[in-house]
Parts: C-alpha cells; structure tokens; sequence
C-alpha cells in the first residue's frame, strides 16, 4: 500500500500557526506519510490528496479567513476524505488545560467538511508581530509563546493511527 497524502494547509498572519502546521508535517513524515504544509490561501486543488489537516489562527475570536475560504472552496472536492481541523492562538496555557470548543467559524468548517476532529493549540505572539492590536497586547505584557510541541506531535500520531486503521476501507470513514 502506498503511504498516504497529506495536505496540512493554514491560515496565519504572524507565523505561529504556520509554525504549528511544519510540526505536524515533521511529525506526520516520521510516521511514514507524506505530508505538505502550505498556506490555505495558495491551495488551488486538493484531489492529489488523501487527507487534509486545515488549521487557522485566532484573532479577536474569529478563525483566520484563509482557513475559512479554505473550508468554503473546498468543501465539495473534501467530500469523503478525511479532515481534521485546529486552532491556534490562546496566549496562555489553557489550549494545554483542556479542550477549548472551536469559535463559531471553525464549527462551521467542522460541519461543513465532516471533520473528524478538531482541536487548539496555544499561540505565539512576539515583539515581531505586525499589526497594531498584536502589538499593543506584547506591550501589556500578554505576548509569549504558549505552543506545546509535545502535544502537537501526538495530536499528530492519532491522525496517523487513524489513517491507517481506515486503509482498507475505500471511503477512509471508519
């Protein structure tokens, strides 16, 4: 059997979410998979895929509107393959402490494409971050990095387990 494809496409504005998708591709490739991380804004056509990790940065409690076009573009060509969906952003350590509902945007992708998970992990914000809000919160002392690459490489080998216990089955549904 051949490995399978993955597509972790993102939507990020400072870095960190993209940050986050390189994890998981390093981590999905160790496992045997091959994986790509590419923005979700430049993904044109998924069809060469077998599965898709779609992740988005919070801002101000919307998920990013690449990730949201993403979902909206793609939804038909998804249909059937397995999805799985994050969120990154928290400024703290609570995407560590328990599991964080997606914000309304993410739910809807979450229905939209039949993802079969999705989660948040915490964000990065650092004095190199653009944007006037992202800069007045590292002024206030709110910033730091809150990324917990342990949890993102095991988030990871689930989606691996999962591809691979639904290798035999011709939709990738359980």
């Amino acid at each position: 059997m051949n490995a399978p494809r993955v597509l972790v496409a993102y939507g990020t504005k400072n870095g960190s979410t993209a940050s986050i998708a390189d994890i998981i591709v390093t981590a999905l490739t160790a496992e045997g998979v091959h994986a790509d991380a590419r923005p979700a804004g430049k993904v044109r056509d998924v069809d060469e895929y077998d599965a898709v990790v779609l992740g988005g940065a919070l801002y101000a409690g919307r998920w990013h509107r690449q990730a949201r076009g993403f979902a909206r573009r793609h939804a038909k060509a998804l249909h059937g393959k397995p999805v799985w969906l994050f969120s990154s952003g928290p400024l703290d350590d609570s995407a560590d402490a328990g599991q964080i509902p997606p914000v309304p945007q993410a739910a809807e992708a979450v229905r939209k494409l039949g993802a079969r998970e999705h989660t948040t992990f915490g964000g990065r914000l650092t004095e190199q971050a653009s944007g006037f809000i992202a800069k007045a919160i590292v002024r206030n002392g709110r910033g730091g990095d809150f990324r917990n690459p342990e949890r993102i490489e095991q988030w990871s080998k689930t989606i691996v387990a999962e591809l691979r216990a639904n290798a035999g089955s011709p939709s990738g549904k359980p």
